[in-house]
């Protein structure tokens, strides 16, 4: 029995001993963050839920399940926002709207005292946030996306593209979802909005977003559903990230992107991944 153990011990030591060589070789290897340089325009994606509700995704929160953010104890839960998200000290801010929003013409007349009683979250978040930092423009990044394009521009290719699509298939996935998106939309009421968008913003939920986008119709359409999504969800957000690119200044830039959640886990993707940029988890300000 001695022997035994005796044995596995020299085992368990030699294999450690492999453990360490090996891992000495991996680190003896430069990462490609090496090459690339340490200075990057840091981004904090802010992922929300629409505070207007206008009902334009394919999940609708109900009635008795929404919040009003003019209203206590949300009002005041707002303001908390704003301040957790000040620690940022963003030098851009970002919003999702298209350029004929006219954010920068709304962004002055809401320092004239215009818009304070409107409930979207680009009011309440962008524009109340832009003027206490003493910003002068707010950022339009939305885009339509290649598919968008196609059908606006050749109806006869679009349906070429899209009529083997079974956009009914069935999505076991998303029969699931649904319990999680309903407890999502009540627990708004039930927590404080700071630690909410903590929640929101973590990389489980983002990746939980954009995973009900890779189940059901997707398989369909002999490569047709596939295309699609790469077309038309995918496509839009790498526009929405090369507008982002475009807007970037330098280094020193510190942009937040003040945008519906569900671009949240592409931009994530994007940013991540992207020498240019250090993506800045939610959770971690004023660490």
């Amino acid at each position: 029995m001695r022997t035994l153990i005796v044995l596995m011990l020299i085992f368990f030591l030699k294999a450690a001993y492999g453990q360490k060589e090996i891992r000495a070789e991996i680190h003896g290897i430069k990462a490609p963050s090496e090459f690339m340089g340490k200075d990057r325009a840091k981004v904090l994606v802010v992922g929300t839920f629409h505070f207007d509700y206008p009902g334009l995704d394919e999940h609708k929160t109900t009635d008795e399940n929404r919040i009003d953010v003019l209203e206590e104890p949300k009002k005041t839960e707002v303001s908390e926002l704003v301040a957790y998200l000040k620690l940022f000290r963003p030098t851009k801010i970002v919003i999702e709207a298209r350029p004929n929003w006219g954010a920068t013409n709304k962004l002055r007349a809401y320092k004239e005292g215009e818009y304070r009683n409107e409930r979207d979250e680009r009011f309440q978040l962008g524009m109340r946030m832009a003027k206490d930092l003493q910003l002068d423009t707010l950022y339009s990044v939305d885009s339509k996306s290649l598919m968008l394009d196609i059908y606006e521009n050749d109806s006869t290719l679009y349906r070429s593209l899209t009529d083997k699509i079974d956009w009914d298939a069935p999505d076991p996935y998303y029969d699931m979802a649904e319990n999680w998106l309903e407890y999502d939309d009540r627990i708004i009421k039930e927590v404080n909005l700071v630690d909410y968008f903590k929640y929101m913003n973590s990389r489980e939920v983002h990746n939980a977003n954009f995973g009900l986008y890779l189940t059901g119709s997707i398989s369909t359409g002999e490569g047709q559903g596939a295309n699609y999504l790469s077309m038309n969800w995918y496509n839009r957000n790498v526009r929405i990230f090369s507008n982002i690119i475009n807007l970037t200044e330098g280094d020193s830039d510190r942009i937040m992107v003040i945008i519906g959640n569900g671009h949240a886990a592409i931009l994530r993707q994007l940013f991540d991944a992207s020498p240019q940029y250090q993506y800045m988890e939610f959770d971690g300000l004023g660490e």
